[in-house]
C-alpha cells in the first residue's frame, strides 16, 4: 500500500508541453489547406473533372490534419520517481510478466529466451515476479530452450543485481569487450558468465537430441501448431521467496489447445488464456505485456510503472494502464520513434495513450471488464461479484470465479505451491472454455480485429478509464522492427487491416452509445490511426494525378499567385516534419527515408486492408493474422552500454537498401514511377519541340514538378529497377506494371 502523506513528495508528475508556435503552425496549414479547398471550388467550373478528384483527395487530407492537430495540441507525459518507492510503499505490489510467441521459425526461440532473462533479472522483488511465456506453436525447441534459459538464469540474474548490470538481455549485453583491464572479481564473473551464456546459445541454435528419452518433452509427441492439447509447465519455481537477489522469480511455460475446427483469436486469445492461467497460479493485481522481440532496457521499469499505480494523490482507480513507447536497437524504426514521440504524447495528454500491444503495464480488475461506473455506483462491487454472472462471464472453472473475485477485491492470494493449479490452468485453456462467456467481448483482450492491442485500448478507455504515457531514457524496453521491404509491407497491411475492422464493431469511436465515456478528442484521436487504411485511396490518386496532367494537358495546381499555396503547403510541411525528425537527433537522410517509406506503405500495404475488409463484410474471408518474422541484430552497443538507433552503415552496405519480392504489395509503388517517369519523358520531349508549355497550361511546369517529387519518394522503387536479386523489382511485378501504365498513358492521352 502506499503513504498517502501529502507532506511526502510525489512519485511522479505529469508534464504538459507548451507548445504555442507549433499549435500557430497547425493552424496556419489547416488554415491554407481549407483556402486550397476553396479556390478549387471556386474555380471548379473552369476546369475538367480532374479538380474534383483533387478536391476530394484533399478534402480527405484536410481531414486528416485537423485530426492531428486535434491530437498534439496538448501534449503530456508522466515522469515517475522510482527511487522515492520504497519511502512511499510499504509493500510491492506483485507483478505477472507475460510473453507471448507463435512460431520458431519466424521467431527465434534465442530471442525468447533474451527476452524472458532480461525480464527475470529486473530490479524488483523476486518473490513479486512471474513470468509466463505463451507458446502458440506449441514448439518442442522453444521449451527446450525456455528449460535450458532457466538454469542460465540462476547465473544471470544474481550477476546482473550484484554488479548493477544496465543492459539485461545477455545477447546486447555481451556485444561489447570487457573493459576491465585489471583481474578483479567483476572481470571474472563476466568472463564465466559468458561462457555460460555461450554454452546457452549453442545449446539453442543447435537444439538436436533424443526428445523421446526425457518423460519432460512427452507432452510435445505428436503434437502441430495447430492442433495439440493444452500444455502448462512450471519451469521454475521460487519456492518460499523473500526477495533476495539471488533468487529467480517463477517461470511458466504455456500452449493452449488448439483444434481445426475452432477460432483461435490469434494474440487475443493467447493473452486472455495468459490472463486465466496467472490469475490461477499468481493472482497478480498488474501484469506486464511484452513481444517476444521485446527485451528490458532498463532495469527499474516495473518501479517506474509502479509510480504511477501507487500514487495516492491521483486516483489509481482510474488509470488503466502504463504504456511505454516501443523503441527499437535496429533500422528502420525512426518514423515509428517520431510517431511516438508526438502523437503518443497528443494521446496522453487527452484522456491517455494507446495500448500498443507491448511494454505496457496492465492492472487485472480492469481487463476483468471493470468500468469507472462500476467502482462509483457500487464501492463494494457486489453487483459483479453474483455467482451466476461471475460464472456467466468467466466460465465454469470454479478456481477461475474464485481467482477473479479475489481480484477484484484487491486479493492477489496466489497458491502456495504452483503445481497445485496446473490441472485447473490447463482445464482453462481447451478450446471449449471461453463459449458463451464474456471473454473476448468485455473481458480481457477484445476479439473481432487482428489489431487487439488498439480495439482492447479503445475498450477500456470506453469505460471510463485513462492510461498513463512513460517515456523514460534511456528507453525502457528495446526491440527489433523487420526489414524494409516484403516484412514490413506485410505488417503494416496487417496493422491496417486491424484498425479498419474496429470501424465496424461496437468499439467504432463513432458510436455513441458505447463510446459515451470517451472524451471527444479521444475519439478523434481513435479515428486518426483507426482511417489508416483508408488514406491509400487519396495517397493513390494524388501520386497519379501530376502525370496524368502533364500526359493530357490540363492543369492541376492553381493558377498565378495562388500557386503559392500550394507551394507554401509543402514547404511547411517538409520544414515541419524535418524539425520533428531532427529535434530527436535523427538525420536529414532518416527524415527522407521515412516520407518515402511512408508513401510506399501507404500506397501499398495499407491499399490491400481495404479489399481485405470488404471481403470479411460480404462473408467471403477472414482477416489472417501473420506472425512477422524477427531477427537478431549483430550492432555492437555505443559506450554506456547505450544502444545505438541506427546499424552501422559501414559495416553493412546493403543495411538501408530496400528488398523487393514477387508479392503485390510493390505492384502500386512499381506503376506510379513508371507513368510519373512516363509523364517526365513527355514532357521534356514537348519542351524540345516547342518553346510554349506543354499542353497550352501554364501550370504545367508545377505539374511536371509534381512528378519529379513523386519519383523521389519512391526513389527506392526507381533503384530497383537497376539491382538485381533481393534489392531488385522481380521482372514479374516489373511487367504488371508496365502493362497497367501503358493503359493507364493511353487513357490519359486519350480520354
Amino acid at each position: 500500500m502506499a503513504d498517502s502523506s501529502s507532506s511526502l513528495p510525489s512519485l511522479f508528475e505529469k508534464i504538459s508541453y507548451k507548445r504555442y508556435f507549433l499549435r500557430a503552425v497547425d493552424l496556419t496549414m489547416l488554415g491554407l489547406l481549407f483556402s486550397l479547398l476553396l479556390y478549387r471550388i471556386l474555380h471548379m467550373s473552369q476546369n475538367d473533372n480532374v479538380w474534383v478528384v483533387a478536391f476530394l483527395c484533399e478534402s480527405f487530407f484536410t481531414f486528416i490534419w485537423l485530426l492531428i492537430t486535434c491530437i498534439k495540441w496538448t501534449p503530456a507525459e508522466h515522469k515517475p520517481y522510482p527511487d522515492r518507492l520504497d519511502e512511499r510503499v510499504h509493500e510491492l505490489p506483485s507483478v505477472d510478466m507475460f510473453v507471448t510467441t507463435a512460431d520458431p521459425v519466424r521467431e527465434p526461440p534465442i530471442l525468447v529466451v533474451n527476452t524472458v532473462l532480461s525480464l527475470l533479472a529486473v530490479n524488483y522483488p523476486a518473490n513479486k515476479l512471474a513470468c509466463y511465456v505463451s507458446d502458440d506453436g506449441c514448439s518442442l525447441f522453444t521449451y527446450f530452450s525456455l528449460k535450458e534459459a532457466s538454469n542460465f538464469a540462476k547465473i544471470w540474474v544474481p550477476f546482473c543485481k550484484k554488479y548493477n548490470v544496465r543492459v539485461r538481455a545477455p545477447f546486447r549485453y555481451f556485444l561489447n569487450s570487457l573493459d576491465a583491464k585489471e583481474d578483479s572479481e567483476f572481470s571474472r564473473d563476466w568472463e564465466m558468465t559468458k561462457r555460460e551464456y555461450e554454452k546457452l546459445s549453442g545449446k539453442v541454435e543447435d537444439a538436436t537430441r533424443d526428445w523421446d528419452a526425457d518423460d519432460d518433452f512427452e507432452a510435445f509427441s505428436n503434437t502441430k501448431p495447430n492442433d495439440h492439447s493444452t500444455i502448462v509447465k512450471v519451469v521454475w519455481e521460487n519456492k518460499g521467496g523473500v526477495g533476495d537477489e539471488k533468487e529467480v522469480p517463477h517461470f511458466v511455460y504455456v500452449s493452449r489447445e488448439k483444434r481445426p475446427n475452432y477460432l483461435h483469436h490469434y494474440k487475443a486469445g493467447a493473452m486472455n488464456f495468459l490472463v486465466r492461467v496467472s490469475g490461477l497460479m499468481t493472482n497478480a493485481p498488474y501484469m506486464l505485456n511484452v513481444d517476444c522481440d521485446m527485451y528490458a532496457n532498463e532495469a527499474d521499469v516495473v518501479r517506474q510503472a509502479m509510480c504511477i499505480f501507487m500514487e495516492g494523490s491521483m486516483n489509481p482507480n482510474h488509470c488503466a494502464f502504463v504504456q511505454f513507447p516501443q523503441k527499437f536497437y535496429d533500422s528502420n524504426s525512426d518514423e515509428i520513434v517520431v510517431l511516438q514521440s508526438y502523437v503518443g504524447r497528443g494521446f496522453a495528454g487527452i484522456q491517455g495513450p494507446v495500448y500498443a500491444g507491448s511494454g505496457c503495464f496492465l492492472t487485472r480488475r480492469v481487463m476483468y471488464g471493470l468500468s469507472v461506473d462500476d467502482l462509483e455506483e457500487d464501492r463494494n462491487l457486489s453487483s459483479l461479484l453474483a455467482a451466476e454472472r461471475l460464472e456467466r462471464d468467466f466460465g465454469k472453472s470454479k478456481e477461475m470465479v474464485k481467482s477473479v473475485v479475489d481480484a477484484l477485491q484487491r486479493k492477489s492470494n496466489p497458491q502456495d505451491t504452483l503445481i497445485n493449479s496446473s490441472e485447473a490452468a490447463q482445464a482453462v485453456g481447451h478450446c471449449h472454455y471461453e463459449y458463451q462467456t464474456s471473454w473476448g467481448k468485455t473481458v480481457g483482450w477484445l476479439y473481432d480485429s487482428t489489431t487487439e492491442d488498439a480495439h482492447t485500448s479503445i475498450g477500456i478507455h470506453s469505460r471510463g478509464w485513462t492510461s498513463s504515457y512513460i517515456s523514460p531514457e534511456p528507453p525502457a524496453f528495446l526491440r527489433c522492427m523487420p526489414p524494409g521491404g516484403p516484412e514490413a509491407m506485410l505488417q503494416q497491411r496487417r496493422w491496417a487491416t486491424g484498425l479498419l475492422e474496429i470501424l465496424f464493431t461496437k468499439q467504432n469511436p463513432l458510436n455513441g452509445s458505447s463510446c459515451k465515456k470517451i472524451r471527444f478528442r479521444q475519439s478523434l484521436a481513435y479515428l486518426y490511426i483507426f482511417t489508416w487504411g483508408l488514406r491509400s485511396i487519396p495517397e493513390l490518386f494524388y501520386c497519379l494525378l501530376p502525370a496524368y496532367c502533364v500526359l493530357h494537358g490540363s492543369a492541376l495546381f492553381p493558377k498565378g499567385v495562388c500557386i503559392g499555396i500550394v507551394v507554401t503547403l509543402v514547404g511547411m510541411h517538409c520544414l515541419y516534419t524535418l524539425w520533428e525528425f531532427t529535434s530527436l537527433g535523427f538525420s536529414v537522410h532518416s527524415w527522407y527515408a521515412s516520407q518515402s517509406f511512408w508513401r510506399i506503405k501507404t500506397t501499398g500495404s495499407w491499399l490491400f486492408s481495404i479489399p481485405d475488409i470488404i471481403l470479411k463484410l460480404l462473408g467471403v474471408s477472414n482477416t489472417i493474422f501473420i506472425v512477422t518474422k524477427k531477427t537478431i541484430s549483430k550492432t555492437r552497443l555505443e559506450s554506456g552500454d547505450r544502444p545505438s538507433q541506427k546499424e552501422d552503415d559501414g559495416s553493412n552496405p546493403d543495411s538501408n537498401k530496400f528488398e523487393f519480392d514477387g508479392s503485390l504489395y510493390f505492384l502500386p509503388g512499381t506503376f506510379i514511377l513508371l507513368v510519373n517517369l512516363t509523364a517526365i519523358a513527355g514532357f521534356s520531349m514537348c519542351l524540345q519541340r516547342s518553346s510554349r508549355s506543354y499542353g497550352g497550361s501554364g501550370s504545367s511546369m508545377i505539374d511536371a514538378c509534381g512528378c519529379i517529387l513523386v519519383v523521389i519518394l519512391f526513389l527506392p522503387f526507381l533503384i530497383g529497377l537497376f539491382e538485381k536479386g533481393k534489392y531488385g523489382i522481380p521482372l514479374s511485378t516489373l511487367s504488371k506494371a508496365a502493362f497497367l501504365a501503358v493503359l493507364f498513358v493511353v487513357f490519359s492521352v486519350r480520354n
